[in-house]
């Protein structure tokens, strides 16, 4: 079930700190509650998947980390600074090493530019006004997608296929060597093959540039493909966070379970499980008391109205946000 807290939070040094993180729109009664009381942490290297299913905050959490939309509270913090208190000068100089890949592939390319011009935009923002500097860097990024930067430097993204325009924008995003990329949905408007392809290169430029990863997606077979640590959202709560295999072998929210068990198997006879979350979500505009998710949920209880559940430790290294989680506790 959705709720708060900071247990999850590991000790330690982390790349990216998220803490108590609020985004909310407009005013008065008619406030979106898009992302409510969010804490998690990404170490160096790492990948964390973030799931859920549509409009339950994903994108708007990763744009927040990247302060293109600023929180109404909490921290972000990307090696010690805090971005969400951040701007001008110095929120822009953060901002290098912090990149994102947009879902859409078509629709965040500029159509009236050039593949080398979309792609070198980066750098004359970030202040690097050698121009042959900014074509070498160009070139390198061109060449580590897969792409051969005389084919391609002249030509409109209108001339490429979804998954070429993907790598562009995947070129686009390593142009300034981030440390950190955001990748919101980058596989979800291709096709399976081209999906396979993409995943590849991103896996392959992790290790190349030493990126940590945020992947935010639908599908959880995706997911758990690329993931070393799994995030699941729901109506902006976190509702459960642990080590990828983990959560998948044994997910201890009801949630995360029907997210499972929704995983496509390679059997047309296998038997469909019974669902414990049933209906539509409600609206972020007036999300439930106490737990967000117990109008669908099968376990919910009247204490499930009153108070809303703190993320605790269920095994070591998971934790769920659920009065009613099933596992062993840890220790």
């Amino acid at each position: 079930m959705a709720g708060s807290g900071t247990a999850q939070l590991r000790p330690g040094e982390a790349l990216l700190r998220v803490e108590h993180l609020v985004v909310e729109y407009g005013a008065g009664a008619w406030r979106i509650h898009a992302v409510s009381d969010v804490s998690f942490d990404v170490r160096r290297g790492e990948t964390l998947g973030l799931v859920g299913e549509s409009g339950c905050g994903k994108s708007t959490l990763g744009r927040a980390v990247l302060q293109l939309v600023r929180p109404s509270s909490g921290q972000v913090l990307f090696e010690g600074a805090d971005l969400a208190a951040e701007s001008g000068e110095r929120l822009r100089l953060l901002r290098r090493r912090v990149q994102l890949i947009f879902q859409d592939p078509i629709a965040s390319l500029n159509p009236r530019r050039r593949v080398g011009d979309i792609v070198a935009e980066p750098l004359i923002i970030a202040g690097v006004r050698d121009a042959a500097e900014r074509g070498r860097r160009v070139r390198g990024a061109l060449e580590a997608v897969g792409l051969d930067p005389d084919l391609v430097w002249r030509r409109g993204p209108h001339e490429f296929s979804g998954g070429q325009c993907q790598r562009i924008s995947i070129a686009r995003a390593l142009v300034l060597e981030p440390e950190l990329l955001v990748c919101d949905e980058p596989v979800s408007a291709l096709d399976v093959s081209i999906r396979a392809q993409i995943l590849n290169l991103l896996e392959d430029m992790k290790a190349r540039y030493g990126l940590t990863l945020i992947f935010i997606a639908h599908d959880l077979a995706v997911v758990k493909a690329v993931s070393d640590r799994v995030a699941v959202m729901y109506l902006g709560k976190l509702c459960e966070i642990g080590p990828a295999e983990q959560v998948f072998e044994q997910p201890a929210h009801p949630y995360t379970s029907v997210l499972v068990q929704a995983i496509p198997l390679p059997d047309p006879d296998a038997p469909v499980p019974a669902s414990a979350v049933q209906g539509e979500p409600p609206s972020p505009i007036a999300p439930p008391s106490g737990c967000r998710i117990r109008t669908r949920c099968a376990l919910a209880a009247p204490r499930c109205a009153a108070e809303e559940p703190q993320m605790r430790e269920i095994r070591p290294g998971q934790f769920v946000a659920c009065h009613f989680a099933t596992g062993a506790p840890a220790g």
